[in-house]
């Protein structure tokens, strides 16, 4: 199974990231012809050879011309900026493939609801200031178009690093992550602090969110070619994104993986609060949390929280546990887990895109399903019953046994 890997050690930009699918292989003249189709003028793509502490990689800068500065300087003095809904028609009206459409799209949107949560708008409201400029929707649509080129059966991650310090914004200096990179890093395993900039831009982010089908450390793979994209900072530490193409082995399952199980016995927290706590461990890396009933000492009622993690993660699932929970103590013991072969792809519905995951037992599809939150985001702009986004989904793909063969 062919794959890539996002070592996410410096974070990532929409620019680096442009950068790393050239210099693994995606042809700047086929990019450029397929950017062409885009309604879209003003700039070059420049890319060039550069290095970081004596690591060289692929550089891309998106130029904007004089003649187009001028004007973006005047729309600025007139508050005026590239709305959601204006992008959105302006890549739906493209000759681009439908494929690349949608995930554009989609990092659109990712982006789109960030800021409207942010700044309490609708967001087909939403102006992008620095993602609707040029750069910024070249560089997302380009990342789309690279990745239809390459076609990777999959997409894995690192652990992402945001930076530290503070970046200049439409709005003002915030704080280091920019607050739409923080909405969008939700459920993305992340360290800070390693440099002193932006290290994860919001674009950056939101096209890890869009394409990413796991999160791990672990890198057990087979390398093909390694790409590095060079941002535009340096630091201690040098500022590259290296994406790797690799190989899984297509191997009955997919693989048996050291884990742990980090639990807690609770009878005296408000149950308010695992709400919160939950999130709060799948940002610090768990792979899955769950509550169990329990009965204990003097019959009180209670619950054990327990959090499969990978080992990597146990340092930040304890602090958590520790600094949000009642608990004065934690149990960890060590697990094998044994995962199959998964697989996530889009379909097109009446309604909109869902995403379906497949999983393989020897190399066959044996269950599938739409991912819950493409249907009930479905659901609520259509105002329609989530079952029946289901059903329209499931259609699509078949039922379980003409997926299993059976």
């Amino acid at each position: 199974m062919k794959a890539l890997y996002y070592d996410c050690f410096a974070g990532i930009s929409g620019d680096m990231n442009l950068a790393a699918m050239i210099d693994l292989g995606v042809g700047t003249e086929y990019l450029k012809a397929e950017l062409g189709k885009l309604p879209v003028s003003g700039y070059e793509l420049q890319v060039c050879r550069d290095s970081r502490k004596g690591i060289s990689g692929t550089k891309v800068n998106v130029v904007i011309r004089r003649e187009h500065q001028d004007q973006k300087k005047e729309r600025k003095h007139n508050h005026r900026h590239n709305t959601y809904r204006e992008i959105r028609e302006m890549i739906q009206s493209s000759e681009l493939d439908e494929n690349v459409k949608s995930l554009s799209l989609e990092i659109f949107k990712i982006l789109a609801e960030a800021e409207a949560k942010i700044h309490n708008k609708a967001a087909e409201e939403v102006h992008f200031h620095e993602v609707g400029a040029v750069d910024s929707i070249v560089d997302i649509v380009g990342a789309a178009i690279c990745l239809y080129r390459l076609k990777p059966d999959a997409i894995y991650c690192s652990r992402v690093e945001l930076g530290g310090g503070f970046v200049q914004c439409a709005h003002g200096t915030y704080p280091v992550p920019a607050p739409a990179t923080a909405e969008i890093i939700k459920n993305i395993p992340v360290r800070f602090g390693s440099v002193d900039y932006e290290a994860t831009t919001p674009t950056g982010a939101a096209i890890l969110s869009a394409i990413v089908n796991a999160y791990t450390d672990k890198k057990e793979f087979r390398v093909i070619k390694t790409g590095y994209g060079i941002g535009s900072k340096d630091g201690e530490i040098p500022n590259l994104l290296r994406v790797y193409l690799c190989e899984i082995s297509d191997t009955p399952n997919a693989g048996t993986v050291q884990s742990s199980i980090i639990e807690c016995n609770i009878d005296d927290m408000n149950p308010e609060y695992y709400d919160y706590i939950i999130d709060l461990l799948f940002a610090a890396g768990a792979k899955d949390v769950y509550i169990t009933p329990v009965i204990m000492k003097k019959s009180r009622p209670a619950v054990k929280l327990s959090v499969l993690c990978d080992p990597e993660s146990d340092q930040s699932i304890n602090e958590v546990l520790f600094k949000e929970t009642s608990t004065l103590g934690l149990r960890k013991f060590a697990v094998e887990k044994t995962m199959l072969e998964r697989k996530v792809e889009n379909i097109n519905t009446r309604y909109g895109t869902v995403r379906i995951k497949s999983a393989f037992f020897q190399g066959q599809c044996i269950k599938s399903k739409p991912e819950y939150e493409d249907c009930i985001r479905i659901a609520r702009e259509n105002n329609i019953p989530i079952r029946q986004v289901y059903r329209e989904a499931e259609q699509i793909i078949g039922n379980d046994d003409e997926r299993s063969g059976s």
